[in-house]
């Protein structure tokens, strides 16, 4: 790996500040808890940001650094779950998503407490916890209320999306980026209320951010098909090639259904090109194929793939809800 490869922190000062945000207000570190922080060779300044922060919270802090994964839900090494398992709170600002993982769930239903940060940036990371995270608790708690109970979810855009999601016995979940009680968890930046579905059916259109493209131009869509909650048609050959290699591993789990999410980030004006930040862009929509076993789903993966609708309406059993309003 060369040292471009690593994040060149441009504004130190910030970086120090949003990792102080993160550590005191977000996961509200003790003076008698255990913190670590996981990260790999590329994120590993803000990684060490992040462990500076948490020194000044506790004596009881520790960094683990490990290569990147080969790809977003892969299970990282032993000694990282182990790590994570073992802390009161932990932070893990890495290149692939630890979010939908065994490790990441074990520790929280274990009682840990903390958040992941994929594919964080210098700049994701410093406005995106430039924030006012008790307006965010707020969006989430009007946002559930719209949909809790609900048998099915529409989702339609301009772009031809029209997709149904039938959701069952399954739970909504938010993500507020308030992690102080045992067990919690969020990804940072934070800002969604989300769901596992039990099935759907339909087509979704991706205007917005996907890997590994990033920030779609304009007028550049990739549309997927779905039928009885699995994916049948990829239009763009290099997330097929991704998809593909993930079912090579676990055959049709890779292309499940995984999650409708509803950003309800107001602060949140632009997409950037992370998946991170966008999807809790307030009024957008995120859909996912793959892994959701982390989030309250049961298919196993090693991969959980995002794609965020930047113009859709939303439909709660047949009648349409209002979403967060953003001027773009």
């Amino acid at each position: 790996m060369s040292d471009s490869d690593v994040l060149d922190i441009e504004d130190p000062e910030a970086v120090a500040a949003a990792a102080e945000t993160a550590v005191q207000q977000c996961l509200a570190v003790e003076s008698d808890e255990s913190c670590v922080v996981v990260t790999d060779d590329k994120r590993q300044p803000i990684g060490e940001a992040l462990y500076d922060a948490a020194l000044e919270a506790t004596d009881d802090a520790v960094i683990v650094r490990y290569p990147p994964g080969p790809q977003h839900g892969a299970e990282p090494p032993e000694p990282v779950a182990g790590a994570l398992a073992s802390a009161d709170a932990f932070l893990a600002p890495t290149t692939k998503s630890l979010s939908h993982t065994r490790a990441r769930s074990d520790a929280t239903d274990g009682g840990a407490r903390g958040a992941t940060l994929p594919g964080i940036t210098e700049e994701v990371f410093t406005t995106g916890l430039d924030a006012d995270y008790d307006a965010i608790a707020a969006e989430c708690e009007a946002m559930l209320e719209n949909v809790d109970g609900a048998e099915e979810i529409r989702v339609t855009s301009p772009q031809g999306t029209d997709i149904t999601f039938e959701l069952g016995d399954r739970v909504w979940n938010d993500d507020t980026g308030i992690v102080h009680e045992p067990g919690d968890f969020s990804n940072l930046p934070a800002g969604e209320v989300f769901i596992s579905p039990e099935s759907a059916d339909g087509t979704y259109v991706v205007d917005g951010t996907i890997r590994p493209h990033g920030l779609l131009d304009e007028g550049q869509t990739v549309t997927f098909e779905v039928e009885d909650g699995y994916v049948t048609s990829i239009g763009d050959d290099a997330i097929r090639a991704e998809v593909e290699e993930a079912a090579e591993q676990v055959g049709q789990n890779a292309y499940n259904m995984a999650e409708l999410g509803i950003g309800t980030n107001i602060g949140v004006t632009d997409l950037v090109g992370s998946v991170l930040l966008d999807e809790k862009a307030g009024g957008t929509v995120h859909i996912a194929l793959g892994d959701d076993a982390g989030i309250g789903g049961d298919n196993d993966a090693p991969i959980h793939l995002d794609g965020i609708l930047r113009e859709p309406t939303v439909y709660v059993d047949g009648e349409e809800v209002e979403l967060p309003q953003v001027e773009r």
